[in-house]
């Protein structure tokens, strides 16, 4: 299995990346999907378009939530709820930022294609939010 790391430094509080990663009116902003959940150990998420659909692009349950400092979910596709990952997210407060890890693991080779590109998007983004107040194009085109 694979594994996927992904570290970023964000200027701001704990809370605020904690509500970043769990507040689905926040996680529309950046990500374009709402993450759902109470955000409870053994509580299921779901990772909802945020267009007209409503429709749910990954799902998972909640292992460990220790807002501010760690959550760790799985992760898996509706379709294939048996063919699934887990992400931990760990906040560790430095100064005046917040030093983020991912780490996304039990990963089969193409579901770590995927994310390898998605994360760090969806990363840079919230970051930016976080720190300017406005997401990047998160899903933007490369130009040729």
């Amino acid at each position: 299995m694979n594994r996927f790391v992904y570290v970023t430094y964000i200027r701001g509080r704990p809370d605020a990346v904690w509500r970043a990663l769990t507040d689905a009116e926040f996680t529309r902003q950046y990500w374009e999907h709402d993450n759902v959940s109470d955000w409870k150990s053994g509580s299921t998420w779901e990772h909802r378009r945020s267009d007209a659909s409503r429709a749910v692009d990954v799902t998972g349950e909640v292992i460990e939530s220790a807002p501010p400092r760690r959550l760790v979910i799985t992760w898996a596709f509706p379709a294939e709820p048996a063919r699934r990952s887990r992400v931990a997210f760990t906040l560790e407060s430095i100064d005046d930022m917040v030093k983020l890890t991912v780490v996304h693991d039990e990963l089969d080779a193409d579901m770590h294609g995927k994310i390898a590109e998605g994360w760090p998007r969806v990363l840079a983004s919230m970051k930016s939010l976080i720190e300017t107040g406005r997401p990047l194009p998160t899903w933007a085109k490369a130009r040729a």
